[in-house]
C-alpha cells in the first residue's frame, strides 16, 4: 500500500482536484496524475456539487458507457470501484489491493477501507479501468 499511503489524510473538498482538498473523483484525478502520469477527465462542469448525487450519477452513467472505461473482473492497482449511494451510482474508490480501496469520505478525509465489508460490498456496482494510455500497473 506504499503508493496509496501518500494520499491518506487529504481533506475533503467539494469539487476539489488537489492535495489540499478533493472529492472522490478529485482524489482519483490526483492519484492518476501523480502515480501514472495520466490526466483523467475533470467533469467539474458536469455537476454543481458532489452532494448533487443525481447529477453525479448521470455523468458517471454516460462516462462508463464510453470506450475510455472498461468493466473488469480481475482488478489491478488503480482501477476504480464504482459504488451506489442509495439508488444512484455516484461514488468511486481506487483499488489498492484485494479488499482494500483508497477513497474520499465526504466531509472527512481520504482513507483506506475494506471494500469487501458489508457496508461497501452490497453497494459495489463494478470495477472499471481507464483504458486510454494505461499500461499494466502494480
Amino acid at each position: 500500500m506504499s503508493w496509496s499511503n501518500t494520499y491518506v489524510g487529504i481533506p475533503y473538498g467539494d469539487l476539489g482536484r488537489t492535495v489540499t482538498g478533493c472529492d472522490c473523483w478529485g482524489l482519483a484525478k490526483v492519484v492518476y496524475q501523480a502515480e501514472l502520469g495520466l490526466t483523467l477527465p475533470d467533469y467539474r462542469d458536469g455537476y454543481v456539487s458532489a452532494e448533487e448525487q443525481a447529477e453525479v450519477a448521470l455523468l458517471i452513467g454516460k462516462e462508463t458507457a464510453t470506450s475510455i472505461w472498461s468493466l473488469v473482473e480481475e482488478p489491478m492497482a488503480f482501477d476504480l470501484l464504482l459504488f451506489r449511494h442509495g439508488r444512484l451510482e455516484s461514488h468511486v474508490g481506487i483499488y489498492v489491493k484485494p479488499g482494500v480501496m483508497l477513497h474520499m469520505a465526504t466531509e472527512d478525509q481520504a482513507k483506506h477501507e475494506d471494500y469487501l465489508s458489508p457496508r461497501w460490498q452490497r453497494r459495489l456496482v463494478g470495477i472499471f479501468r481507464f483504458t486510454t494510455g494505461l499500461k499494466e500497473a502494480s
